[in-house]
């Protein structure tokens, strides 16, 4: 008599790893606190811009209004609870367009170094042999240069080929790759060690017999099965990427002083800490930290539901 081993089918493992996220996120209040965190934030950064007007543009600013205290402060003002700037842009709005720009700036980056570090993990852990030393020497080369620095060259080589005079949207364009090309080898190699053990597995010669190809293979039955762990890391490098965009912006290389981001904001409020207007650039530190305390949190937890063996390891 033939036995028949009934495997779960591919939406019954997906609600059984969401079943197992929801379980695990009951039970530890800190994440979830961490994940409503990032929701009120993201609807902050997101709806806020909908229902007023841009400061950055020249009808949200009012130089009759700069350098106004938060409203429990003395000359504080209602209409302006955290303050305002040096050109009078109301820190409240300010911060939310800025979010949103860094945000926006942070997914891109990661969508960017998970496609192309994953496509090159992908190429490099199933066809292997010189294809794959050749990509893991570009990888170990890669990574003797900081992200951050990595980062300014490839913004310093963009303004020697565009010039000085760049549109924001080039501009925020050639952040975006640059901080997603820096993120690429932690998702190739993680891609790569995966791909090396699922390829000899035994649904892979099952599809290889029936005559799959190995494009269909690759993306079909070996992707989906190696996206767990990654998914865990681009929660991770989500914060990091923020992190990078708002110091490039600190350091004036990164999106112009003329365009809504976290970085620009603390930028410009670091003139005036010797002044007294200290609001101006603690405000948005504290955003700034909160959300990615908050996703870095998260991520750890999602890592160690989906690998328990990593579990308090840092």
């Amino acid at each position: 008599m033939t036995s028949v081993v009934n495997t779960p089918s591919v939406p019954a493992a997906r609600r059984g790893r969401l079943a197992r996220l929801l379980r695990a996120m009951r039970k530890a209040p800190g994440p979830t606190f961490c994940a409503f965190v990032i929701l009120v934030l993201l609807v902050y950064a997101f709806v806020t811009p909908l229902a007023s007007q841009n400061p950055f543009e020249f009808a949200g600013m009012s130089v009759m209004d700069s350098f106004l205290p938060p409203m429990w402060m003395a000359d504080g003002m209602p209409n302006f609870p955290l303050g305002t700037d040096d050109q009078g842009r109301n820190l409240l709005t300010a911060m939310a367009y800025g979010m949103r720009t860094s945000i926006i700036v942070g997914v891109l980056s990661v969508l960017i170094g998970l496609v192309v570090g994953g496509g090159l993990g992908l190429v490099a852990g199933f066809v292997g042999g010189k294809v794959d030393a050749f990509i893991m020497r570009v990888a170990d080369v890669q990574l003797a240069y900081p992200a951050l620095l990595l980062a300014m060259i490839i913004d310093g080589a963009a303004r020697a080929a565009l010039g000085a005079e760049r549109s924001v949207t080039t501009a925020i364009a050639i952040v975006v790759l640059s901080i997603g090309i820096a993120f690429w080898v932690q998702y190739a190699r993680t891609i790569r060690s995966s791909v090396m053990i699922e390829r000899d597995q035994d649904y892979v010669s099952a599809a290889r017999i029936t005559g799959r190809s190995n494009l269909s293979i690759v993306v079909l039955h070996i992707l989906p099965n190696v996206m767990a762990p990654v998914l865990v890391i681009a929660t991770i490098n989500l914060g990091i990427a923020i992190i990078t965009e708002a110091t490039l912006s600190f350091l004036g290389i990164g999106i112009p002083v003329t365009s809504p981001s976290l970085g620009t904001l603390i930028r410009n409020g670091n003139n005036f800490l010797q002044s007294g207007e200290w609001w101006i650039s603690v405000w948005p530190c504290l955003v700034l930290v909160a959300f990615v305390v908050s996703v870095n949190i998260l991520g750890d937890h999602l890592r160690d539901v989906y690998n328990p063996r990593l579990r308090g390891r840092s």
